[in-house]
């Protein structure tokens, strides 16, 4: 069930990668009500009240994140080819595979390692 998901978010990512700020704001609008209403209706919004102050922080940042992340990705498709900006943005799966390694200790295989070289050499491959 995972693979199905998995494929219907990337499906669904496809499909509003190219947008402008506006756009975004505007689906950003919608998302949050999505999400919100999702929290009502599985009624978990009474787990606010447990989110720690430093989850808080991490949340924060991690929503700061997301913003700067659109923004420059906007803007690199707006200056740049979408067919080079997008194979880069995606070299964010190789950082998160890092990231998971170093910060949630994740292990770090050849399979793992031959599958971020891979990535990295496709995004060469099309952005040249």
């Amino acid at each position: 069930m995972w693979l199905l998901f998995a494929i219907l978010s990337a499906l669904f990512a496809a499909a509003t990668a190219i947008d402008s700020n506006l756009a975004t704001a505007i689906r950003t609008v919608v998302v949050l009500l999505m999400a919100w209403g999702m929290v009502f209706i599985t009624h978990s919004q009474g787990g606010i009240e447990s989110i720690t102050s430093r989850s808080w922080l991490f949340l924060v940042l991690s929503g700061l994140a997301t913003g700067a992340s659109w923004l420059c990705y906007f803007y690199a498709i707006k200056v740049g080819e979408v067919s080079k900006v997008v194979p880069i943005d995606k070299c964010s799966l190789v950082l998160t595979i890092l990231f998971a390694v170093i910060f949630l200790g994740e292990a770090f295989t050849w399979k793992t390692l031959i599958g971020s070289l891979l990535l990295l050499a496709g995004t060469l491959i099309m952005v040249i």
